[in-house]
């Protein structure tokens, strides 16, 4: 199926946004799926589109719309340079609670459309995303009913708007999938992590890769098909378990 291009208004502007929908049949499952701080490029396209060739309808918000028009990058380029140069300031037009907050507008699109099964849907995201999609999840607990990270950071912290604190109010099922000798996701903040979501009765998995942040990206030069193959299972048994019998 082609790959649709929507726009979507938000409180802060208009968020342009892709939907990707399976070849055939329906109605299907929908899910989040919440970028890298690498920005809307092919591999996003193209890991939107594994996901709904397994069955669901896939929604990818471009997260920056709000710094206005930018790449698309190639990671291994950026990665070459100062990387924080480049995405910071593209990094800086959003966060955790903006995200939440353009939830209620995609949401709100979701709901016009005659093609998704069920009330609840999914959500997923890789890097900056992996913490975004806890927060929405959050912030809409009986709209969620699974909520995966993949190499997401800082999910465990000091700051008021971390993301460990929204498990009181999920209701989601989580998974959390966490790279090796990860800088920003180390064990002592995995525990943090680990013991919000029991005190909160939260159903989560958790898995740490033998792999570098970054592996589930195909255009990273980090990227580790082995591991990749185990995370996308992991996803689809998680949305596969929670989204079809969703209502």
């Amino acid at each position: 199926m082609p790959i649709e291009q929507v726009t979507i208004r938000t409180r802060d502007g208009v968020c342009p946004s892709h939907v990707v929908t399976p070849a055939s049949g329906g109605p299907w499952p929908a899910v989040f799926f919440y970028m890298d701080a690498g920005g809307i490029r092919p591999a996003m396209l193209d890991m939107a589109q594994q996901l709904a060739d397994a069955g669901y309808i896939v929604l990818l918000p471009d997260l920056f719309y709000r710094y206005g028009p930018y790449g698309p990058f190639v990671p291994k380029d950026v990665f070459a340079g100062d990387f924080r140069a480049v995405l910071g300031p593209l990094m800086a037009t959003t966060s955790l609670l903006k995200a939440a907050e353009d939830a209620v507008a995609i949401l709100a699109y979701l709901d016009t459309r005659d093609d998704i099964e069920g009330l609840r849907i999914g959500v997923v995201g890789f890097c900056m995303g992996g913490g975004m999609a806890l927060a929405t999840a959050g912030t809409h607990p009986e709209r969620f009913a699974a909520a995966a990270s993949f190499h997401g950071g800082n999910l465990a912290t000091d700051a008021p708007t971390s993301p460990h604190l929204f498990a009181a109010k999920l209701k989601a099922e989580v998974y959390i999938g966490a790279a090796e000798n990860d800088g920003s996701y180390p064990p002592a903040m995995a525990e943090r992590l680990e013991g919000a979501l029991t005190e909160a009765g939260v159903r989560f998995t958790t898995r740490t890769y033998p792999a570098a942040h970054g592996w589930m990206m195909p255009d990273f030069p980090v990227f580790d098909p082995t591991a990749a193959e185990q995370g996308w299972s992991a996803m689809l048994e998680l949305f596969g378990r929670t989204l079809h019998r969703s209502v």
